[in-house]
């Protein structure tokens, strides 16, 4: 027995240990949020940018972000790292939080990995044509809804850096709760996009089925200098040059001809009219022929239409003409000459190249550089890690509690939005005990005490006394 024990104490140990190691070596770039983002992140001087960045609290926490302040507005800051940071060395772990507090209808929340500013981009200029490596984050405006990520690859051949879209990206969360988003890029060309640590795409880099275009070019292309023979035939029917027009086809015809057979129903009123003047209706009092003409009298239905079949000139039904055939055209045919579609032949690509590993461009800042209509979008935890392993241990101990406070809060108004029982000094009494529940001490019972209070507040009636009010908020603790 003792023997097991010291076995998983050592286990244990061993388990702390290599989380502190990794911790401390692969955590590469880690911003809390909990200080002043000044001196750490640039705000861009561009004149498209006027949105006002806010060191501000997630609602309902202690935890501070980083806050798009202002509706309709662009925005962009960027934080330059003390040391470019490879791709190309073993995995990269690029992950972060944000929350829309306030929803999120039209705007984008995804972080631009940025190249080195050799490249061509200063921290104080930065737009959205300073260079990146990597885009990833969520977007979502009309039609939009997606959780970016984007890889800008040189082509070796041209030179030319060209945008690598994830096929079939997952969709963004449509809640106003944090979320955490992780992308694991591993060296066997393999990326994996988390949201709140489950997956929800896997996707290899060098496959075209994952990513459009393909990092890798076709191997040809269609010539462009390749043209259709001027006697290339692509209709596979044509009209039968050998088909006469019948003789007695007459294009001339009408398609309706009256009815010779119909009869003037009996009882048709020929010298009634189908409208009359209103009998009730009088010249208004205050009408001037002079300045308003001669004064006539609002029409109505004639009565005596409505009990007989029918008034004025009868006249006969049309119908369709048996001998109507439109105009003639030959019937088609089997073209004997036709050749199909024609395509230009293909060439070797000049652009094409093999590829064993993305030629990753290093990542030197971070940015956000964001056009949204929404406000009260919070960042936060923005990390950089070289093992999947630390991004999981950041979000057990920074997002998954703050998450599950809110999950239960979002559930406790669901419930209390939805019952008719709940009185406004009652949704009052709960907003004191969430605020209650959030002293640093308590935080560790934080969803208990909700859930308890929720309770409480379901068994509490609108008339209770203060007494009553006690002995219940008594039983939480």
């Amino acid at each position: 027995m003792m023997g097991r024990f010291a076995l998983l104490l050592l286990l244990a140990f061993a388990l702390l240990q290599l989380l502190c190691f990794a911790t401390d070596d692969d955590a590469v770039f880690y911003d809390s949020f909990e200080e002043s983002f000044d001196g750490r992140w640039i705000v861009s001087v561009k004149d498209d940018y006027k949105g006002v960045w806010k060191h501000s609290k997630s609602e309902g926490h202690d935890d501070y972000g980083l806050l798009v302040s202002e509706k309709a507005r662009k925005y962009a800051i960027v934080n330059d790292l003390d040391k470019p940071v490879s791709l190309k060395d073993g995995t990269t772990v690029l992950q972060f939080e944000t929350r829309f507090q306030n929803g999120l209808e039209c705007g984008g929340a995804y972080l631009k990995y940025l190249r080195p500013q050799e490249a061509g981009w200063k921290p104080k200029e930065f737009d959205n044509k300073s260079p990146y490596s990597i885009m990833f984050g969520p977007d979502k405006c009309g039609a939009t809804n997606k959780v970016h990520f984007i890889l800008k690859h040189k082509n070796p051949k041209s030179g030319e850096f060209v945008e690598h879209h994830l096929k079939f990206p997952p969709s963004v969360p449509s809640d106003k709760l944090s979320h955490v988003y992780t992308a694991i890029l591993k060296p066997d060309n393999e990326v994996r996009i988390l949201i709140d640590g489950e997956e929800k795409k896997k996707a290899n880099f060098l496959s075209a089925e994952d990513f459009e275009p393909p990092l890798i070019p076709a191997k040809t292309i269609p010539d462009p200098d390749d043209k259709k023979p001027e006697d290339w035939d692509e209709r596979a029917k044509i009209p039968d040059p050998n088909a006469v027009k019948p003789d007695d086809w007459d294009e001339d015809a009408p398609m309706e001809i009256e009815d010779e057979e119909a009869v003037k129903p009996e009882g048709w009123l020929d010298d009634e009219p189908e409208e009359i003047d209103d009998p009730e209706a009088t010249k208004p009092e205050d009408w001037d022929d002079e300045e308003d003409g001669e004064w006539e009298a609002p029409k109505i239905d004639n009565p005596k239409c409505e009990t007989g079949p029918g008034c004025g000139e009868w006249k006969r039904p049309m119908k369709r003409n048996p001998a109507y055939k439109g105009k003639w055209s030959s019937p088609l045919i089997d073209n004997p000459n036709y050749k199909g579609i024609w395509k230009p032949r293909e060439i070797p690509n000049p652009n094409y190249f093999e590829l064993d590993k993305p030629d990753f461009e290093p990542i030197a800042a971070i940015g956000i550089e964001i056009w949204t209509m929404q406000d009260g979008i919070l960042f936060d935890n923005i990390l950089i890690a070289k093992n999947d392993m630390v991004a999981e241990s950041y979000r057990e101990t920074t997002w998954k509690p703050k998450f599950e406070v809110e999950k239960e809060k979002q559930k406790a108004e669901d419930e209390v939005a939805g019952s008719d029982e709940l009185a406004g000094f009652q949704k009052k009494v709960f907003d004191v005990l969430y605020k209650v529940a959030d002293i640093p001490f308590l935080s560790e019972y934080k969803p208990k005490i909700l859930v308890s209070s929720l309770n409480m507040i379901f068994h509490m009636q609108i008339n209770n006394s203060s007494v009553d009010f006690i002995r219940n908020f008594e039983f939480l603790f």
